[in-house]
């Protein structure tokens, strides 16, 4: 696979047709090592191919399989905890009530015009 991305990236960068020693720099100057019998495995099988061939023809293969999703996730959970939810309003009320000064403060808990 590494040779594969290395090879593309020479593609994009310019080069219509990379060579074996192409796609082993490239590896090398990111400090991947490359297997030499795998890349020429690699080369060989692009000797005279047309990139954007390749790619369109890995395309169609790839629809045959077809996309259909994993489906959804699982439901959510059960019913049973709506009393909960009621004494969580009825605490913040409660709570926002306490809160409530009666609007008789400023911000720094003064309002005799002090310096501060």
């Amino acid at each position: 696979m590494k040779h594969v991305a290395a090879y593309l990236l020479l593609v994009l960068g310019g080069n219509a047709s990379p060579t074996a020693d192409d796609v082993t720099k490239a590896l090398a100057s990111v400090g991947v090592e490359a297997d030499d019998e795998s890349l020429q495995r690699f080369m060989s099988e692009m000797e005279g191919k047309d990139l954007n061939e390749v790619l369109e023809a890995g395309q169609e293969m790839l629809a045959k399989f077809g996309s259909g999703g994993g489906g959804g996730g699982g439901g959510g959970g059960g019913g049973g905890g709506g009393g909960a939810a009621e004494e969580e309003k009825e605490e913040e009320k409660v709570e926002e009530e306490e809160a409530d000064m009666g609007g008789g403060m400023d911000m720094f808990g003064g309002g005799d015009g002090g310096d501060y």
